[in-house]
């Protein structure tokens, strides 16, 4: 339930910081961001090496615990969750798409798809009708029963966005999906996560290059750990 004061906000971060020890120094990867995304929004972070964006990522998407600060998703706080809570929220709230695609090998796709739901305790007919829809939406149908090395890079990541959607999560959460992926088959996964924010999800990609970026509706840049511009995209442009 969404707590009083964040309206429809799925993310909500107040003086958000990330402090490392390296050595005998502290490194300041997030400096104080301050940020809200409302549910349904498309947006992008973009930064260079260094900027705090894969920091940022990391946080938003309960891989890793703030310093100082506090952080709501989707009306719960989560900046002091242990590990295990971290764990359960991830599997419930958020879909991961990333760079590597993070397939495992040896299972077809419909088995890496039906992953979070064997995490999550779902039973089996459920199971198995939730990774048939998923495989759907993104067009692999006909390749479940096909080993992730008997694919092409876009249907893999097709699989990742499938694996990602198949527990019907908050927040799509993409971590360069292109990055791996020649132009032709980018554009086609960037129309699968136009697609599936069209149906009304939620989709942050953190990503280095503008092309990508200029998908989304909403792009915030990031430069030593603060965001430097969080501007609007028209429609069209």
């Amino acid at each position: 339930m969404t707590e009083s004061g964040l309206g429809n906000a799925i993310i909500k971060v107040t003086d958000l910081h990330r402090v490392y020890t390296v050595g005998d120094q502290e490194v300041a990867a997030v400096q104080g961001i301050d940020l809200q995304i409302e549910k349904g929004e498309y947006v992008a972070i973009m930064g260079s090496s260094g900027s705090g964006k894969s920091t940022l990522m990391n946080m938003l998407g309960c891989l890793d615990t703030p310093s100082k600060g506090s952080y709501h998703l989707n009306g719960t706080e989560v900046s002091s969750f242990s590990d295990d809570q971290l764990a359960a929220i991830r599997n419930r709230e958020i879909g991961f798409v990333f760079q590597t695609f993070n397939l495992l090998a040896r299972s077809t796709a419909a088995q890496n798809v039906e992953l979070p739901l064997v995490y999550a305790g779902v039973k089996g007919g459920t199971r198995r009708q939730r990774v048939q829809e998923a495989l759907a939406a993104v067009g692999l149908t006909d390749r479940a029963t096909h080993k992730p090395n008997e694919l092409s890079g876009g249907q893999r990541q097709r699989v990742a966005i499938a694996r990602a959607l198949v527990n019907n999560p908050s927040l799509i959460l993409a971590d360069e999906p292109t990055g791996n992926l020649d132009s032709i088959t980018s554009e086609e996964i960037m129309d699968i996560l136009q697609g599936l924010n069209d149906k009304g999800h939620t989709v942050i990609i953190v990503t280095h290059e503008a092309d990508i970026a200029d998908h989304c509706r909403r792009i915030i840049r990031l430069h030593d750990g603060m965001i430097a511009s969080d501007e609007l995209v028209a429609l069209g442009s």
